[in-house]
């Protein structure tokens, strides 16, 4: 599930999570309610017959055919489910019906005709009637994506999904081949190659089971476990608020893949725990965006963008998820250490003991989710059963829900929970469906080997000139788009040409993966800055500013990893091992220079405060990343350099604390 609902151009983030106590899937009622039900239920059906190969009533689908039913249902619901002029749940109106029933009719066609469409390469020569029927799913499809993914999303869809019609008219290097609007629009809807490439054959393959399995488990008080599992782990400790926060929201992000609604749902409960401790508004804020969008780029699950990306470089999903773990884990030790940093600077303490949960009796109520986790990552490594691993997990959770009285699903909750995974599906298709018209426009000028032979040429042979070229790319896109559609852009717009400089493919996708998230933190936009500094009553763009220097290894981390493929794991174990190791030492200095306070050692203060922290910050940055090509270093050398420039600030640290131990 994933941010459309709060991009530029869609201002009503964060009314749209909750309107007086009702989430949007309370919102929507009537009739409407009961056809996204029976839409999800069916859809899901059709999803487990597939993947299980079932032949219920002796049906078997070749793929494109189940790609259109698959596609069309949730495009059909999204017109139910997002209103003409915004806002998400509510009463549909005429016209949203009619889309509806045209969605429906247009898939049936689609699917009906699928086979003739294999065979006679539709894609080139689709005959007169199905000509006019590309149209107006053509159509369908913008409209959805404008409705789910906000105006600036769909300005951009728009003029990709219509520049094969101007493409030789373009300057170079953006020219390409051109064809006509009757040419361009039945390629984009009948070829493998647009809107059911790549991105929706990972949907239909194995993102919609772990969306489910996402959902499952927050609705069934998963949640609430883990949170009252990282309270009591580390609650009682300084800054033991943001720790909680830092942990709960990791977690939630994983599952839902979304940073606002992730903030908006544990923000209710961290942000006010953290300024009942002392932490001043904006960093509250901050510490909670940043937490959230962390979680997106956190295994096992990633939300839905790990799959995609496991489906464009043909991997096993097991394989990009244990790549992402160290990256991972840099960025969360960063922003735990530097909250730690902050708390000791300021002598804030942890959450008093009466509001602790005991850590006993939450793994004795909460024990099941462990078994249900150790369900699924056994049979996603061991046994390497991506697809079906959710759907099994789903079932256990909801037979030990059963038996767990406080959050046993009635009919209601059991009706809400439907509603909001079909809510959560529509609203991804539509955005899957929008951006592969984006890839189909590539794809049908050959603009993007144009590109990346011309991003190669202006760089040169200087990699670190080609990467913040690329760094910068995928952050302007990342501010108009959500994380998955940002990413499959930039998979087919820019992957290709850092590649081409030698470096590491998979390094690459998560390089662009992570640049293409900064932007939830980083002003002007920082949706995620933003939403939260709503919730603390704090300025948004000094939450903005103050989420940037909490949040900032996620600059720094995609240039180590990409430069040295040890820190994703693509290297011998030693080696791994050597990398990780120094990128945590490093790292923990990076974050106290950010901070101005070494843990455990002392603050850096006074007239050569500055000089000090920006020496620990490169002597950090020098340990982090021992081997480099840019300075031909090896490991220990690197090191022992940037170890001897962190003695000075580690000195006058301790110096500083014992001067203040002396007066307290």
């Amino acid at each position: 599930m994933t941010d459309n609902s709060t991009q530029p151009g869609s201002a009503k983030g964060v009314e749209q999570v909750a309107i007086d106590g009702e989430t949007p899937a309370e919102r929507l009622g009537g009739v409407a309610r009961w056809v996204v039900i029976a839409g999800t239920i069916l859809s899901l059906v059709l999803v487990v017959n597939q993947l299980f190969n079932l032949q219920i009533a002796g049906i078997v689908l070749i793929e494109g055919r189940y790609l259109y039913i698959l596609g069309g249902l949730f495009l059909a619901l999204s017109f139910l489910i997002f209103q003409m002029r915004g806002g998400k749940g509510g009463v549909p109106s005429i016209l949203d019906w009619v889309l509806f029933a045209l969605s429906l009719g247009c898939t049936a066609y689609l699917s009906q005709t699928a086979q003739q469409n294999l065979s006679q390469g539709w894609e080139y020569a689709a005959p007169e009637q199905a000509q006019y029927v590309s149209v107006i799913f053509f159509f369908l499809i913008l409209e959805a994506t404008r409705r789910a993914g906000g105006l600036i999303l769909f300005i951009i869809v728009t003029f990709f999904a219509f520049y094969p019609t101007f493409a030789g008219q373009v300057p170079d290097p953006f020219s390409g081949f051109q064809s006509t609007f009757m040419q361009t629009v039945p390629y984009h809807i009948y070829s493998a190659e647009s809107s059911f490439g790549i991105p929706m054959k990972a949907f239909g393959g194995v993102v919609i089971g772990f969306i489910l399995f996402g959902a499952v488990l927050q609705r069934t008080g998963g949640g609430q476990f883990f949170n009252d599992l990282a309270m009591g782990m580390v609650g009682g400790y300084r800054g033991g608020a943001a720790k909680v926060s830092i942990f709960a929201s990791g977690f939630m992000g994983s599952m839902s893949g979304s940073v606002i609604s992730n903030v908006l749902t544990t923000g209710a409960v961290s942000i006010p725990a953290m300024r009942k401790t002392g932490f001043s508004a904006k960093t509250a804020a901050a510490t909670e965006a940043c937490a959230s969008t962390g979680g997106v780029l956190m295994p096992p699950i990633m939300g839905a963008t790990a799959f995609i990306m496991a489906s464009f470089l043909s991997r096993p999903y097991v394989e990009i998820a244990l790549a992402a773990a160290i990256p991972s884990i840099l960025y969360y030790w960063s922003l735990f250490a530097q909250i730690d940093a902050y708390s000791a600077k300021r002598g804030l303490r942890g959450l008093p003991k009466p509001d602790l949960p005991r850590l006993k009796e939450v793994m004795a109520e909460g024990w099941p989710y462990i078994s249900v986790f150790a369900l699924l990552l056994y049979m996603m490594i061991a046994l390497r059963q991506e697809s079906s691993a959710p759907f099994y997990s789903v079932v256990l959770l909801l037979i030990v829900n059963q038996f767990r009285k406080r959050f046993r699903l009635n009919m209601q909750r059991l009706g809400n929970m439907v509603v909001g995974v079909g809510m959560g599906l529509a609203e991804l298709t539509a955005i899957l469906l929008g951006v592969g018209l984006i890839v189909g426009s590539f794809s049908a000028t050959g603009l993007a080997g144009t590109l990346v032979n011309e991003l190669v040429f202006m760089a040169g042979d200087n990699t670190l000139v080609l990467l913040l070229m690329g760094a910068l790319t995928a952050f302007i896109f990342g501010m108009g788009m959500t994380v998955t559609a940002c990413y499959i852009f930039l998979a087919v717009v820019l992957a290709p040409a850092l590649e081409a400089g030698g470096l590491n493919t998979l390094a690459v996708h998560l390089f662009i993966l992570y640049w293409g998230m900064v932007s939830y933190i980083t002003p002007p936009v920082s949706l995620g800055a933003f939403a939260a500094s709503t919730m603390a009553g704090s300025n948004p763009i000094a939450t903005g500013f103050e989420a940037m220097r909490l949040g900032g290894v996620i600059y720094i981390a995609p240039f180590l990893f990409v430069l040295n493929p040890a820190l994703i794991g693509q290297a011998p174990a030693w080696e791994v091992t050597v990398a990780l190791t120094c990128a945590i030492i490093g790292v923990g200095l990076i974050s106290a220079a950010l901070q101005g306070f070494i843990s455990l050692v002392g603050p850096i203060e006074g007239p050569m405060g500055i000089p000090l922290r920006v020496m620990l910050f490169v002597g950090g940055l020098l340990i982090a990343k021992p081997k480099t090509d840019l300075l031909n270093w090896g490991y220990a050398l690197s090191f022992v350099v940037g170890a001897a420039i962190c003695i000075l600030p580690i000195i006058v640290a301790w110096r500083a604390q014992k001067t203040r131990d002396a007066m307290a």
